[in-house]
């Protein structure tokens, strides 16, 4: 006997119930190297999608939203990594810094049993992508960029990536054509959704403090 429709799937979270809240707010950060792996942890969310009649997982994917907050971690340590020098490192945290008023940034790795449609740049992805909020905003992603052969850096930022995984890079822009903010000032919590003929699920992080 097959399950019903409305009990085939189910999303589980992998990432716990005691995910921390996050803030959008800027200002400066007096990060050292060895922060960065529980700022990457704070901005990180994982989800899987099960087909319980099926019992195989559809989709697991793990995300990291690069805020203001991620940001000035990731410079630090990558100028630990690579020894750059002050003014190199603060140019870098210049331009860095500026994305994140340009576009909201995701880096993300995926896998799940329909392999050959896990491609999120291919028109006949089982997936589509979008940005949420709880205010009802839903925001598809103005580019999104396939990480074809991911090197040391990833592997090094992004250690939830591995060759089983398929990793991209999507952006949304962080205002409307009519000039709304994606991520409304009100809202509560924001995330992204995944969603398909095999059902759809949510990563999502809590907000906190200043937007």
């Amino acid at each position: 006997m097959r399950v019903p429709a409305l009990l085939a799937f189910a999303t589980v979270s992998l990432a716990g119930c005691g995910a921390p809240a996050v803030s959008l707010g800027g200002g400066a950060r007096e990060y050292v190297a060895t922060d960065y792996s529980n700022v990457l942890e704070r901005w990180t969310r994982t989800e899987s999608l099960l087909l319980f009649d099926e019992l195989t997982r559809a989709l697991t994917v793990t995300a990291t939203f690069e805020s203001w907050d991620f940001r000035w971690a990731y410079v630090i340590r990558y100028g630990q990594d690579f020894r750059v020098t002050i003014a190199e490192r603060q140019e870098m945290l210049r331009r860095q810094l500026q994305k994140t008023r340009e576009t909201h940034d995701v880096f993300l790795a995926l896998y799940g049993s329909a392999d050959k449609q896990n491609d999120l740049t291919r028109p006949d992805s089982a997936w589509i992508v979008r940005l949420i909020d709880s205010t009802g905003n839903e925001t598809p992603p103005m580019d999104i960029e396939a990480v074809r052969n991911p090197g040391a850096l990833v592997a090094r930022f992004y250690p939830y990536n591995n060759v089983w995984r398929k990793a991209f890079r999507v952006r949304f822009p962080t205002m409307t054509s009519d000039g709304h903010a994606t991520i409304a000032p009100t809202a509560e919590w924001f995330g992204l959704r995944f969603a398909g003929p095999l059902g759809n699920t949510d990563l999502t992080w809590q907000l906190v403090g200043e937007r």
